[in-house]
């Protein structure tokens, strides 16, 4: 394939990507935006098959098979909830890719056409320099991302005393050996910066508490694809090149537009200063000795029979539960009685960004009922009922009320200010950021304690009869 048309077809395959990321970006037009993104990963896949720097296809075609029965295992096998700890995995692999891909063209410089060892240009070893800090520190900080989310380790926030002073020194080593390696092409110093970069990357993280994870894997993919912007270079592929430039600023926007949902500052999540300040409750919760309001499913169901407006509020629980069917169902139930019926989704409800987007989809609750929260929050006031299915920190009005608080400051969804509030919720106990929600103890609400998929089972059961 010649050199002309091999860049066409990069160029034509950089468009799906664009056009992709472009469907993605609403959940009409996210079925083709992804159908867009796989023909053009075929294409640039293609192309580079029928390079004619290809000399063996033996270790590629073993590379496809072995990596494409394991997508698919996984694809086949994977839960909803546990989507976002896989994307945190596949990041790491990104990572992890950028530092062999440097590795091997540090000490095989002829066969990526960097020169020969001992005199590969500076360019060259800046963009190594760059791509092997950047993967390094995404391989290690998606692994710890996934510890967490897989509650293989705490999401508690680890901190200790010097903890910043720490990550700086690790930073200005990581530039020190950068600027040794480029000067000297010295294999030592290529490894102490990958050693500072893999310790960077779990220092970054582990003060980053689990309910900041949404925004630490958005913040994680953007990493991912610079490193892969790195390997571009390296590879002197521009695919790769404006493939990862697209996935990296998107990550970086979308972490942005997360952080301004919180009413967090996005410096913060780069420079893992993010999470529960220290000393923040953690694990279960004392109520002393407030009491709360506990109801049944059948009070659930006639007290939304009779309403003219429901708002129902997802959270990670309804993920947990796997309770989107049946949630869908009660819905349509209600709207066939006259319910006005809508859901309120929170920038960070859940684990991922869009993940209750996503559950809704999949059990095809229509667009138009969907609203983000810029959208809805002024309607609660004027909701009969607020229905709250395993939604936590982002109902807690300890955002607004209680400057002490780890969450405060973060906009919620204003639930308290429904008529009635029904809250799904298995226990008392607290949501990620280890702290009481006040919800609970309102007039107004009414806790409805059990699962939440069978709890919206027995309320369709009492719509019904």
């Amino acid at each position: 394939m010649s050199e002309n048309l091999s860049a066409f077809l990069y160029l034509v395959a950089s468009v799906c990507f664009i056009l992709s990321l472009r469907g993605l970006s609403s959940p009409e037009t996210a079925r083709n935006g992804n159908i867009l993104g796989m023909v053009g990963m075929a294409i640039a896949i293609l192309t580079t098959l029928a390079s004619p720097e290809v000399v063996s296809y033996t270790t590629i075609i073993v590379g496809i098979l072995v990596g494409g029965a394991i997508g698919t295992v996984i694809a086949l096998k994977i839960k909803m909830t546990a989507l976002p700890q896989l994307v945190a995995a596949f990041h790491s692999l990104v990572g992890l890719a950028a530092v062999f891909v440097a590795g091997a063209a540090l000490y095989s410089p002829g066969a990526y056409g960097l020169g020969t060892a001992g005199n590969i240009g500076a360019a060259s070893l800046i963009e190594m320099g760059l791509g092997v800090a950047i993967g390094a520190i995404t391989f290690t900080g998606s692994l710890v991302a996934f510890g967490k989310l897989q509650g293989i380790v705490s999401g508690t926030p680890v901190r200790f005393t010097g903890q910043h002073m720490l990550n700086l020194a690790i930073g200005i080593g990581i530039v020190v050996f950068g600027v040794i390696l480029v000067a000297t092409e010295s294999h030592t110093a290529f490894w102490i910066l990958v050693i500072l970069a893999l310790v960077l990357g779990v220092t970054l993280i582990i003060p980053i508490g689990g309910a900041d994870m949404p925004v630490v894997v958005s913040m994680l993919n953007s990493y991912s694809g610079w490193a892969a912007c790195g390997i571009g270079f390296t590879l002197q592929n521009n695919a790769l090149i404006i493939t990862g430039a697209l996935v990296g600023a998107s990550g970086a926007i979308l972490s942005y537009i997360m952080c301004k949902g919180m009413n967090r500052s996005i410096f913060n999540v780069i420079f893992g200063g993010f999470g529960a300040e220290a000393g923040a409750a953690a694990g279960g919760v004392d109520t002393g000795d407030r009491a709360v309001k506990s109801g049944s499913s059948d009070d659930a169901a006639f007290i939304m029979k009779n309403a003219s407006n429901v708002i129902i509020v997802p959270g990670y629980g309804m993920a947990v539960a796997q309770a989107q069917h049946a949630l869908r169902e009660m819905a349509d139930i209600l709207k066939a009685e006259g319910v006005n019926v809508r859901y309120a989704i929170h920038p960070v409800a859940g684990r991922m960004p869009g993940h209750m987007n996503v559950l809704l989809a999949e059990a095809s609750v229509p667009y138009d009922d969907v609203l983000e929260m810029e959208e809805i929050n002024r309607d609660f006031g004027t909701a009969d009922v607020a229905f709250v299915i395993g939604a936590n920190d982002i109902t807690n009005p300890a955002a607004k009320t209680d400057p002490s608080s780890p969450i405060f400051g973060m906009p919620i969804l204003e639930v308290e200010k429904a008529k009635t509030v029904l809250f799904i919720k298995r226990s008392m106990s607290a949501g990620y950021a280890g702290i009481e929600n006040e919800l609970f103890f309102k007039d107004n609400t009414m806790m409805l304690f059990g699962d939440a998929k069978k709890m919206c089972e027995e309320i369709v059961m009492h719509l019904d009869s």
